[in-house]
């Protein structure tokens, strides 16, 4: 005879806000997993490797790899909260919602000889190289160059502000994917799961 398989736990939109801290955020996203999803994560392993760029040693990095009793069920709830963090939260912004964005920012920095046809050009490569990152990013990695800079900025510059904007998020992501597909070499993130909110908030400052 064949065990009775167990159905998934209901699903519940994930709790999330642009606005707080990014390590409240974690603990609040990681929190709201099933509860055998958050043993998986926990129950991965942890490791620490050197980290070298151009200019030498720049510290460690962490990487985590899934444990290597992931059942079905776990597998399948981490498919569906992945679904869900791609699919709301991570999930690109849409393009006329993007070119505004890009148009109000570009215009608090006007550009000296270029014509309104060669502004809109240029803002259409924004919104093809920020595309991938999630509107509540560019909202921020926005607010962040408003802030702070006297400057134009340049495309290269807002994508890493884009991506610092949604890191924690998408490791989050990495790591379920190692759930679904396990490899030796983990992922770059830190350990989720039990005791995830105290560890989330030391690994995220």
């Amino acid at each position: 005879m064949s065990a009775a398989a167990m159905p998934l736990p209901e699903r519940s939109p994930l709790p999330f806000d642009p606005t707080m801290p990014s390590a409240d955020r974690c603990r609040l996203l990681v929190a709201a997993f099933p509860e055998a999803l958050r043993e998986v994560l926990a129950a991965g392993h942890l490791d620490h490797r050197p980290r070298f760029g151009e200019d030498g040693f720049e510290g460690l990095q962490e990487t985590w790899a899934p444990p290597a009793n992931v059942t079905a069920r776990q597998a399948a709830m981490a498919q569906r909260v992945l679904a869900d963090l791609e699919g709301s939260i991570l999930a690109p912004a849409e393009p006329d919602r993007l070119l505004g964005r890009v148009l109000a920012l570009l215009s608090h920095y006007p550009a000296k000889g270029l014509t309104t046809d060669v502004e809109q050009l240029i803002a259409m490569d924004w919104v093809e190289d920020l595309g991938e990152f999630p509107a509540w990013a560019i909202d921020s990695a926005a607010r962040t160059w408003r802030r702070t800079k006297k400057w134009r900025p340049s495309i290269a510059e807002m994508r890493a502000l884009c991506g610092e904007a949604c890191v924690k998020e998408r490791q989050l992501v990495e790591c379920l994917r190692k759930v679904l597909t396990p490899n030796p070499h983990g992922c770059s993130a830190p350990s989720f799961g039990r005791m995830a909110e105290a560890r989330c908030v030391r690994r995220f400052p």
